[in-house]
């Protein structure tokens, strides 16, 4: 499939412009190039970043806070960066600052856990960018605000429920939602309407979807398209960053990565092509000051990226993936869970550890909440001693959901119900919805190896193992006590001689810090990682492509960050020519020595 390149309008493009995506796909780059574009155009431009791995810093080569600062060589540009976490944390004592001394410590400790999860920091950091949407003052001097990162559907649903707030208040006893007391949200309510009406403006506003030629990621692309349509952001454009074309005819290595991403666009044919859709071809990673930016979207000049020179480097201590399975064997039972970003390859990594395991004689169960089933698809077989469950999240948190609309929800007015309807969609109400089910799968680790894909976070943890906190969601969402298996699960994972944790990412900068997130997150609960899984390496592939060559010698500083600043173990896995499915591919990939040994 064959798109035209992207390239940015300055007479067409909008005031606001959002880039939006998951993780890893180059939302920053792009945000970065449109906006750089725009200033070298005549306009003046405003760039804001919302996300909490931000790298606008290193990528403008400026540094920056959260006041407008010109950047350096862009005359007409300036930039900021919201840290998402510095303005929960001000939400939250703004929220709990005026009950200190009034309530117990316990009670506040409680609530300050309830306010450290996601929706908490999404809606800090739309407290934030609303200021320049939804206030006409704010921003005023400038033609185009250019937003690295989009609020999600959810959050948008939230605040155009916003007048319902009044009447939810006044019936639900507790005064809390998925992101915490909703009274510290109630000053802000015209600026949230005002903000969700211009997104919804197609002549104020233009939504930029940015994926990467992976199925997963074009998934989420079209989720989000699909969720923000139903709220009225029609303006939307699709780019896929990162299209590879390979001139190396012999070159195994590139011409299955060129494969594999187009026919990634091939399953999302109809999607694609139902937006205006534009692509950016793959640069080497790490794009960074105004030359590389400008080479991004400028065809003349991309080829000028791809020219570099070998530098002597020292890789720290890495271990194989066989290794860790070694350790792993080592107490014959106990459970072993993947956490990471998505499209890392957590799935593959707990089934090739699973079915190497279930192979040298253990009794094994794998289990996933995947809701695309990319687990059945990875595994495509049946081994001996494995049995395999699918935790559905949707299931599960339709149940629970249900539940609370029978109870809570049954005495509440139309518009209170449909704000409690809004709190029970949050990313917060799935993770508790699917624990239960978590707990279960983990007792099971007493008597045979149970490998999980994906685990609850840290934030989850906590919030359910403080019985304050846990009782305040009882009586606020009608909940039932906790079966045995909750009650003991964050012992059994805080044993490191029971629960193994991996956190599996790629030698890239989004993914790592996603993890490194993660680890604090967790490090919090009292549960420390058994090892990080570096996955999909390019180091010594021995490719004759020079793009290619180049994003493996981008790999050496971030094996050095996790190595120094993260990790006490690492594990590699080099990237695979064909994607490792079936209980063969999955057992030899398990059994690799050696960095670059092929499967």
């Amino acid at each position: 499939m064959k798109l035209p390149l992207y390239q940015p309008d300055p007479a067409s493009a909008t005031r606001f412009l959002f880039f939006t995506g998951k993780g890893g796909v180059g939302k920053t780059s792009l945000s970065c190039a449109t906006a750089l574009m725009l200033a070298e155009a005549g306009k003046r431009v405003l760039l804001v970043s919302t996300d909490p791995a931000s790298n606008l810093d290193e990528v403008l080569e400026t540094p920056l806070s959260g006041k407008p600062a010109p950047v350096a060589g862009a005359p007409g540009l300036d930039a900021l960066n919201i840290d998402p976490v510095a303005a929960a944390e001000a939400y939250r004592e703004r929220v709990i600052g005026p009950m200190r001394g009034l309530l117990p410590e316990a009670a506040l400790r409680s609530m300050e856990e309830q306010l450290r999860g996601s929706c908490t920091v999404e809606i800090a950091a739309f407290d934030e960018f609303s200021g320049f949407i939804g206030n006409a003052e704010a921003a005023k001097d400038y033609d185009h605000i250019v937003f690295d990162t989009a609020p999600t559907g959810h959050t948008l649903r939230l605040m155009s429920l916003a007048k319902a707030w009044d009447s939810f208040l006044d019936q639900n006893t507790s005064g809390t939602s998925c992101l915490g007391p909703l009274a510290g949200l109630e000053k802000q309510r015209a600026v949230y309407e005002a903000t969700v009406a211009t997104l919804a403006d197609a002549t104020a506003t233009t939504l930029v979807l940015v994926s990467r030629p992976q199925s997963s990621a074009l998934a989420e692309a079209a989720r989000t398209s699909s969720e923000l349509q139903q709220l009225g952001i029609t303006n939307q454009r699709l780019v896929l960053n990162g299209v590879f074309h390979t001139d190396c005819p012999d070159d195994r290595i590139a011409l299955a990565m060129e494969q594999r991403a187009q026919g990634a666009m091939e399953s999302a044919k109809t999607f694609i092509e139902s937006l205006p859709s534009t692509q950016v071809p793959l640069r080497p990673i790490n794009i960074l000051g105004l030359a590389g930016l400008r080479a991004l979207l400028d065809p003349a000049l991309g080829e000028s990226i791809t020219t570099f020179s070998l530098s002597a480097w020292s890789p720290p201590r890495m271990e194989s993936l066989a290794d860790l399975v070694d350790d792993l064997e080592k107490n014959g039972h106990g459970v072993i869970m993947t956490m990471g970003k998505g499209g890392v390859g957590k799935t593959t990594v707990a089934a090739a550890i699973a079915v190497s395991l279930a192979r040298r004689g253990h009794r094994v169960h794998l289990s996933t909440t995947d809701p695309a089933a990319h687990l059945e698809q990875t595994l495509a077989g049946e081994v001996e001693g494995l049995s395999v469950s699918r935790i559905d999240p949707h299931a599960e948190t339709a149940a629970y959901q249900a539940e609370v609309m029978r109870t809570t929800g049954e005495t509440l007015d139309p518009s209170s119900r449909a704000l409690l309807e809004e709190d029970l969609r949050s990313p917060c109400t799935e993770e508790i919805a699917v624990f239960r089910a978590f707990a279960r799968e983990v007792a099971g680790g007493t008597d045979r190896f149970v490998v999980l894909d994906t685990a609850p976070t840290g934030h989850t943890l906590l919030l359910l193992d403080a019985s304050e906190s846990y009782q305040r969601e009882l009586e606020r969402q009608a909940r039932n006590s906790q079966p045995e298996a909750v009650v003991n699960l964050l012992a059994r994972l805080r044993d490191p001689g029971f629960t193994r944790l991996l956190l599996v990412t790629l030698a890239e900068a989004t993914p790592v810090h996603e993890a490194a997130a993660l680890q604090e997150d967790l490090r919090r609960a009292g549960i420390e990682p058994f090892a990080w899984v570096v996955n999909q390496s390019l180091l010594g592939c021995g490719t004759c492509d020079p793009i290619l060559q180049r994003r493996e010698q981008a790999e050496h500083r971030y094996f050095d960050e996790v190595a120094k600043v993260h990790a006490t173990r690492i594990a590699t896995i080099p990237w695979q020519a064909e994607e490792p499915t079936g209980p063969e591919a999955l057992s030899t990939l398990a059994a690799l020595r050696t960095l670059n040994a092929p499967v």
